[in-house]
């Protein structure tokens, strides 16, 4: 099967690889959709480094086929996965990480923080840019049937994420929230945001996609290069400022200001991976009683949850692609997503 690859210094390929076989306790996956993340150009822009953590991403000695936004059918079982776990048919997303499977981490569901290390799927292991991935059943996440593979792929990671920060943040139907950066989770954000009763105020310097964050439920969007955007943001709150914010960004000058625009114990997450930031302890955190907290994706059971919202809900997350592609589009597709102007993009492996 064809798989895509990053090398570096934005450079993709499409290389040959073995289909997969399971072990006695994997899945074969056939990749229905596999999701476009904004952590994907933070393995596709530098030069590769094997073995080298940048950016919070470690690299494997080779190249892994990417992405780790897995949704699709099981076409295979392992000897020793049961009916319980997964069967032919089912349709599901991938939880896409792996663990030593018996620390407090692994058994709450969050893997990715296993004290023994995680394989990251799509960075240390094999993703899902491809036809066919291999995955511990473990790591399987039910797909409710009226939710297509290309939504399952956005939750498989970016949505989930939004979801997943705003359950943190305690956002109330009452409140406004802000979201600084409208990439493919900023988006997610301000649309789950608005689902849940919240008013949502999307920042983002690309027209394009302030447009979209309007599209998908925000009340107000701004400009951060038009003007003081704190201050915007304190006219529009009675000056008071936002109850929660929310950074999708990376960018240290949406940071602080995210910090900055919190209201007296209010409370702001990071979700943006990499980068810096400076804050003034005091006057933006301490004697406002700021909580400040970094949230990283998502357990498997709030995957899980995340999915059972949208469905319950019918939340449009399929109006967050802008751009669908065939695996033989790689390059084209992430030359398109590395000008961070368009919505989200989805491969369809079966349609290559």
């Amino acid at each position: 099967m064809k798989g895509v690859v990053f090398l570096g210094e934005r450079q993709v390929e499409l290389r040959d690889f073995p289909d997969p076989t399971p072990g006695p306790r994997d899945v074969i996956l056939e990749i229905r959709a596999s999701g476009m993340c904004g952590t994907d150009l933070k393995a596709y822009r530098p030069k590769f480094e094997p073995g080298v953590v940048r950016g919070g991403i470690r690299r494997a000695s080779t190249p892994m086929i990417a992405g780790h936004e897995p949704c699709g059918v099981v076409v295979e079982v392992g000897s020793a996965v049961t009916e319980k776990e997964a069967r032919i048919g089912d349709r599901v997303m991938d939880h896409h990480y792996d663990g030593c499977g018996v620390c407090r981490h692994c058994q709450g569901g969050w893997s990715q923080m296993c004290v023994d290390g995680a394989i990251v799927f799509g960075s240390v292991g094999h993703g899902a840019h491809a036809k066919y991935m291999r995955v511990p059943a473990h790591t399987l996440v039910g797909l409710p049937e009226n939710l297509s593979f290309e939504a399952g792929a956005a939750i498989s990671c970016g949505t989930g994420t939004a979801y997943g920060a705003l359950k943190r943040l305690g956002l109330e139907g009452d409140e406004t929230l802000v979201v600084f950066g409208q990439g493919p989770v900023g988006l997610s954000a301000t649309q789950l945001g608005a689902a849940m009763g919240a008013r949502v105020i999307a920042v983002d310097i690309s027209s394009e996609r302030r447009q979209m964050a309007m599209e998908v439920g925000a009340d107000v969007t701004l400009d951060p290069t038009d003007g003081d955007v704190v201050a915007a943001i304190k006219d529009l709150t009675h000056g008071e400022g936002a109850h929660k914010t929310l950074d999708a960004s990376s960018s240290p000058d949406a940071r602080r200001a995210a910090v900055q625009v919190v209201r007296a114990w209010g409370a702001a997450c990071f979700v943006g991976e990499g980068g810096e930031v400076m804050l003034e302890v005091s006057p933006d955190l301490i004697r406002r009683q700021v909580t400040l907290m970094g949230h990283w994706t998502f357990s498997k059971m709030g995957q899980a949850d995340c999915a059972r919202f949208v469905s319950d809900r019918k939340i449009d997350v399929d109006g967050l692609f802008s751009d669908r592609w065939k695996l033989d589009q790689a390059d084209e597709a992430y030359k398109l997503f590395d000008q961070q102007k368009t919505g989200k993009g989805v491969f369809l492996p079966q349609e290559s």
